[in-house]
């Protein structure tokens, strides 16, 4: 698996795309850990270190980015689509 593909998925109702680099999640659960909405569960895929990847809920996630600062390995990528990342 290329660790640089993302598989991508629209959050908080289309306004964010949530990026998600399965080559770099090891599945350490920090960003479930963290999510103040709760929106990330396991994915049914695994990464390549043989451990559930996450995936979020487009229903929950409102792009807070929480989950991108403490993934120790930035395995998460969250880009707002009105092109400001730190809003």
């Amino acid at each position: 698996m290329e660790k640089k593909k993302a598989i991508t998925t629209e959050v908080n109702k289309g306004k964010a795309i949530f990026s998600l680099f399965p080559g770099l999640c090891k599945g350490c659960g920090l960003c479930r850990e963290k999510c103040p909405e709760k929106a990330l569960n396991w994915s049914e895929k695994l990464g390549v270190y043989g451990t559930p990847t996450v995936i979020p809920d487009p229903a929950l996630c409102k792009a807070c980015r929480i989950c991108e600062q403490v993934c120790p390995d930035c395995a998460i990528a969250i880009m707002r689509k009105d092109g400001d990342k730190d809003k």
